[in-house]
C-alpha cells in the first residue's frame, strides 16, 4: 500500500506538470482523501481526483447542477490511471461546466 502523503505529492506533481503543458491556469488541494482541480481564475470547481489504492488510479468526480462532487455515471463512477484522467478532465465539457 502507498504512503499516501507520498501519492498525492506525486498526484500534484503530475497535476502540475500536466497543466504547465497545457497552457496553465488550473489550480489543486488536498481535502477528504482527494485532489480537487479548480479553475485559479474564478476558483471555480473542475474535478474531483480521489485514489483508488491501486497503482495510480483515480476514481473521478465532477461539480454538479447539485453543487456537489457527483460521479461521472451511476453505475459506480469512472477510474482510470492518473494521465489518462488529466486528458478526460481536459477533453470532457461536463468538468467545464461551472467555469
Amino acid at each position: 500500500m502507498y504512503d499516501l502523503r507520498m501519492l498525492y505529492d506525486e498526484m500534484v506533481a503530475r497535476i502540475e506538470a500536466f497543466d504547465d503543458a497545457n497552457g496553465g491556469g488550473v489550480g489543486s488541494y488536498k481535502n477528504k482523501g482527494s485532489c480537487h482541480l479548480y479553475l485559479l481564475e474564478t476558483e471555480a470547481p473542475i474535478a474531483r481526483l480521489k485514489p483508488t489504492g491501486n497503482g495510480d488510479e483515480v476514481r473521478l468526480g465532477y461539480w454538479s447542477h447539485r453543487r456537489k462532487w457527483e460521479d461521472i455515471d451511476d453505475m459506480g463512477g469512472v477510474v482510470m490511471p492518473l494521465d489518462d484522467a488529466l486528458e478526460f478532465i481536459a477533453n470532457e465539457a461536463i468538468f467545464w461546466t461551472w467555469t
